[in-house]
């Protein structure tokens, strides 16, 4: 397929989740054959952080403002088999009427955030996209799943939506033999709804004990009191994730409150630590347990007590084990080529249904 993508970013990794996400499942596309365009806002803090201005498995286009998106993008909408637009693109919402009016294959949303543009839409505060559009694309791909599908369908007037959860490029995510250097670590862009649960698990967890924590990840106010046995840093670019997670002996999964109460909302990170073999001490909620089988493949944890046992109470043939477990489920099942054969499937259900709309 000819495939045109308008997302947040994919050559800034820089606050965002979002580009690790389409870097992987573009390379995987890419890999299976179809041809990838994306088209990327150029924002001020993206390009002064982009650290892959170039990605060798697409043509990026960069463009200014939404004025001048039409003529950059026309050519390439009327060629398209697939147009997608992501959540969070700047304008969202007069990018989707573009795609609506140039478009002449299948339209999709992929929405990276679906629990907060859910939570946000009927109040109007969204603005990558409006209730009115939901109906008219032919395919509506969510980070979330479970009965989240049936409200996009049922409520909101989606023909088709589909989960199409993040994913891993296990040539980009595996184990590193190098040394631990800490005891818990967490990799999270600042989020205040995060917060209180980076606070309860890890935090408070940290300032009972002597053993050695890091939080990675950019944003956090400089007035938050961090304990004196949690490093800090700033920023890591994806190039740096695989070693990071190698240098730890457990890795903490937080998830924000939006995803937490619609369930079914895996991280990149779950994915990410787990093809690493890194073992993953969680929070809870609906779902999780259909991405990884708890006391097996992944810890729970609901307060500090319950991190501190872990962390004390489990040898290393155990914790290692629940790492190998762990990456074996991610490789069977959430790879960045699973998410292409299933996007492509999805893609052929879609354009089936719809051919079916217009002859009725």
């Amino acid at each position: 397929m000819n495939i045109a993508i308008f997302g947040l970013s994919i050559t800034s990794s820089w606050g965002n989740g979002h580009a690790t996400t389409y870097r992987a499942l573009v390379r995987a596309l890419a890999a299976r054959g179809h041809d990838v365009v994306f088209f990327e806002r150029d924002a001020s803090w993206y390009a002064e952080n982009r650290d892959l201005p170039d990605p060798p498995y697409c043509r990026v286009v960069l463009y200014d403002d939404i004025g001048g998106l039409p003529a950059l993008a026309a050519p390439h909408l009327r060629g398209a088999d697939l147009t997608i637009v992501g959540s969070y693109v700047p304008d969202g919402i007069a990018v989707g009427d573009l795609v609506f009016r140039l478009a002449r294959g299948l339209t999709a949303f992929y929405d990276i955030d679906t629990p907060v543009t859910l939570a946000r839409l009927p109040g109007g505060r969204v603005d990558y996209l409006a209730a009115r559009q939901i109906p008219r694309y032919d395919l509506y791909l969510s980070f979330t799943g479970g009965p989240t599908l049936e409200v996009l369908q049922r409520v909101f007037g989606s023909p088709m939506a589909r989960p199409l959860y993040c994913s891993v490029d296990p040539d980009l995510y595996y184990p590193e033999h190098v040394p631990a250097r800490w005891d818990l670590g967490y990799l999270g862009t600042y989020s205040e709804d995060r917060q209180p649960v980076l606070r309860r698990l890890m935090l408070q967890a940290a300032a009972r004990s002597a053993m050695t924590f890091v939080v990675a990840g950019p944003q956090y106010p400089s007035d938050i009191h961090w304990p004196p046995n949690v490093q800090r840093i700033v920023h890591l670019a994806p190039a740096e994730h695989r070693r990071f997670y190698s240098s730890l002996r457990y890795t903490l999964n937080v998830t924000r409150a939006d995803m937490v109460k619609a369930g079914y909302s895996p991280s990149v990170r779950l994915f990410e630590a787990a093809a690493c073999g890194t073992p993953i001490i969680s929070d809870c909620w609906d779902g999780l347990d259909r991405f990884f089988t708890p006391g097996d493949e992944i810890l729970l944890s609901r307060t500090a007590r319950d991190t501190i046992h872990y962390l004390r109470e489990l040898d290393d043939d155990t914790r290692q084990a629940i790492g190998a477990r762990a990456r074996r489920r991610v490789l069977s099942a959430h790879t960045a080529q699973h998410r292409a054969v299933e996007l492509e499937t999805y893609a052929a259900a879609a354009g089936a249904a719809s051919g079916e709309r217009a002859i009725s």
